[in-house]
């Protein structure tokens, strides 16, 4: 159990405490909210009969207590209850209108010397004007229910003539402030849900662009796998098929290297494949190829048929680079080597230079193929050249790509150290 959820020893947590009793009053209320909200004719009517009653109660004869002329017929009593009372029915939709009748109600009262009390009522629909309407909408109440007092305050004076006008309006103006703190809480409330749900709209806006933004490093991801794999089985397949006739020894170790390239490209698939899964020991067995990887890279070309050169050159100050920087540089090998192996043509060789600096690191990949063959390596790239130019611009690196004077293809990739100015 939780903090939050232990009870303080000393609160009473049981249905008569002021906890749970609070609790059931408003699970109560909520319950009476939704009521209302399915059914608002139900309350609406429960309101005005019982007023109206109330009304009909004080037309029977305790009006003349507070009344400045008690000879007031008594139908003309009982017309101005019901003219108080029962418009109460509209008062949330037209609360306007229903002040309006009341008021006219109001004066004939006043005039009369009657002075209802049922005129009280105009606070019903004063309060829902303050609640649902603009602030303006309190002066026009105002100009309906001054009228009324003044004219019995000056028709029937007492020992000054404000006695009745200050204290009602007093108490008119309290309603109003009521109501308008009513609706500003309800205001507050709307705009914390409101904030609420963009925060949650947020939330997900989120999630769905990093779930973009992970698909799209898998199908990078992929495309490097399955088109370099490919690549080197079609081009073991084919020197295989080449030898079967003349050298069958020489086809059988390219079967071999069929099966190894298989075997390697199903491991990369499982492993990227991984980093979808929860599972963070599944994830720290299986690492990202990294810059230890380039030999068995380039093993895995030369046997499918292109020879590579690869020459390293390691400064003494130079720091690893991150897990990250080294998947691009070893993406870009791999997807260099691979157009070559597509693109260059029969009898091509390819050069890898890997050179690293205080500065960062930098890779340069040739070949020889043909100029023509190197401009269709260059146009036929297709996600490739675009995949190793975001995967450098995400470590602050470039990428320069393009024929070579001499014939042939170049990529140059340059990524700086972390803690160096890019």
């Amino acid at each position: 159990m939780t903090t939050e959820e232990t009870p303080h020893p000393t609160e009473p947590t049981g249905p008569t405490s002021p906890t749970g009793l609070s609790r059931h009053v408003q699970r109560l209320l909520a319950r009476l909210r939704a009521f209302d909200a399915r059914r608002p004719w139900a309350w609406d009517t429960t309101v005005t009969l019982l007023w109206t009653t109330a009304a009909l109660v004080d037309a029977s004869g305790g009006w003349r207590n507070i009344a400045r002329d008690p000879t007031v017929p008594v139908w003309l009593v009982v017309t101005l209850s019901l003219a108080f009372a029962l418009p109460l029915y509209w008062r949330r939709r037209h609360p306007m209108a229903v002040l309006a009748v009341m008021a006219c109600a109001a004066m004939v009262s006043d005039v009369s010397g009657a002075f209802l009390q049922a005129g009280y009522l105009q606070m019903i629909p004063l309060f829902h004007l303050a609640l649902t309407r603009p602030p303006r909408a309190l002066l026009w109440a105002l100009a309906l229910i001054l009228p009324p007092l003044v004219t019995g305050a000056v028709r029937y004076p007492q020992e000054s003539w404000d006695q009745r006008v200050v204290p009602t309006l007093w108490a008119y103006a309290l309603v109003a402030l009521l109501g308008i703190a009513v609706r500003s809480r309800k205001d507050y409330t709307a705009g914390l849900v409101d904030r609420a749900r963009r925060l949650e709209i947020e939330r997900d806006q989120e999630v769905r662009l990093a779930a973009a933004a992970e698909r799209t490093r898998i199908a990078r991801e992929m495309h490097d796998i399955i088109g370099h794999n490919l690549s080197v089985i079609t081009g073991l397949a084919d020197g295989g098929r080449y030898a079967a006739t003349k050298n069958p020894e020489r086809a059988a170790q390219a079967l071999d290297a069929i099966g190894t390239t298989s075997r390697e490209a199903l491991g990369e698939l499982r492993r990227l494949l991984g980093v979808l899964r929860d599972d963070e020991a599944e994830a720290a067995r299986a690492p990202q190829p990294s810059l230890a990887d380039l030999n068995t890279l380039i093993t895995g070309v030369r046997k499918a048929g292109l020879p590579v050169r690869f020459d390293v050159h390691d400064e003494p100050t130079a720091q690893p680079l991150l897990a990250g920087a080294q998947l691009t540089v070893y993406r870009v090998v791999q997807e260099a080597l691979t157009n070559t192996l597509k693109h260059a043509g029969a009898g091509a060789q390819a050069h890898v230079v890997l050179t690293f600096t205080p500065e960062g690191v930098r890779v340069e990949i040739t070949d020889t193929g043909k100029a023509a063959a190197g401009q269709d390596q260059g146009q036929g790239q297709g996600q490739g050249l675009t995949g190793m130019r975001e995967r450098a611009a995400l470590y602050d690196g470039t990428l320069e790509t393009g024929p070579l004077p001499t014939g042939g293809w170049r990529v140059m990739l340059r990524l700086p150290r972390e803690d160096s100015p890019s």
